[in-house]
């Protein structure tokens, strides 16, 4: 009887081992498994953001070129500079009442595909 005892106690120690083990290894692949899916968004959006760098700087010279020009147009520098300005603040109400739901959507679902990949 007090065989039997001791067998159960081994193996009792031995199954609660064997859950730690278990769960300390469940705890390590899902820590694995976050490292990979951040590392994926991240290598992922850094490539568009270096993109969207140089369109971004490719606008801002197309801008101020068409500013001055229509500066020089108008007679004063400032002139192109406002109109410059004002169909951009145009271009940003309409964004921001017409399309800023849509926008959202699209990068949400975006940044969930790569997450998911």
């Amino acid at each position: 009887m007090a065989d039997a005892m001791e067998d159960n106690a081994k193996l009792l120690e031995s199954l609660l081992e064997k859950a730690v083990e278990f769960g300390k290894t469940t705890y390590e692949l899902e820590k694995l498994k976050a490292l990979d899916k951040s590392s994926a968004v991240a290598s992922s959006l850094i490539p568009h953001s270096f993109v969207i760098i140089l369109i971004a700087s490719f606008m801002l010279f197309i801008n101020l070129g068409l500013a001055l020009w229509l500066g020089e147009i108008l007679g004063k520098i400032f002139y192109g500079f406002f109109i410059v300005g004002a169909f951009y603040a145009l271009i940003s109400i309409v964004m921001r009442f017409l399309m800023l739901k849509w926008l959202k959507k699209i990068i949400r679902n975006y940044i969930i595909k790569q997450a998911l990949k």
